[in-house]
């Protein structure tokens, strides 16, 4: 059998080397929508986009610690213990990476943007966050099918991913319609961007919740 035809058999069959494998390829993907985001902060002195890359970079880093640690860790190891340990620290990581997303949102509710853009950065942008918001919903619901605490959080991650996508999206698509003064936008800003807070920050406090539940459950 070819290592093409084994690859492609573990994948339809092993859902933990699925998700990590895909994990590994969105890596890269992201590092690019990070580093276009960090381009286009330079390019126009926009402190939003320079937030959303860091932001991004430092997503990236921490999936793949998150990687590294499974690796490391494996369920074979017999060690549980020590995998629940990075579990925790994981989510601890995310939740204070989020927290940080308050920068960038207020930014963007306050309308503090002086980057007029084109039409066609709207469109990328709304394809890349269009197919990673589907992925990521399908991925989030098809959690539960692992066991691995760690492959759990990966797909938590891809999914507060996608809706950080949206607040990107949005708002390139406000500098893409309106001169940055346009009053009228604040309350929708302000709205959707607090529901994304709100879903993001729950998914992470979840999270955590769930590692200390497990850890009280085994001793």
């Amino acid at each position: 059998m070819s290592k093409g035809k084994q690859f492609l058999d573990r994948w339809k069959t092993d859902y933990d080397f699925k998700t990590v494998t895909g994990a590994s390829g969105s890596l890269a993907m992201t590092v690019v929508f990070a580093l276009y985001n960090g381009f286009l902060g330079v390019l126009h002195s926009s402190l939003w986009y320079g937030t959303i890359c860091v932001y991004y970079i430092m997503l990236t880093g921490l999936r793949g610690v998150i990687i590294a640690a499974r690796k490391r860790l494996a369920p074979a190891d017999g060690r549980e213990d020590a995998g629940n340990k990075a579990y925790l620290l994981a989510a601890a990581l995310l939740l204070l990476l989020n927290l940080s997303l308050v920068i960038p949102v207020s930014l963007m509710v306050r309308q503090q943007k002086p980057v007029s853009l084109t039409l066609i950065p709207a469109i990328a942008m709304a394809a890349y966050t269009t197919c990673k918001v589907i992925m990521a919903s399908i991925n989030l619901k098809r959690r539960n099918r692992s066991a691995d605490s760690l492959i759990r959080l990966l797909r938590t991650i891809g999914f507060i991913d996608a809706l950080v996508s949206i607040l990107v999206l949005q708002n390139t698509l406000i500098m893409v319609n309106t001169n940055g003064d346009d009053g009228e936008m604040l309350p929708l800003t302000a709205i959707t961007s607090a529901a994304v807070m709100v879903a993001v920050l729950l998914l992470s406090a979840a999270a955590i919740i769930k590692g200390i539940a497990r850890a009280k459950n085994r001793k």
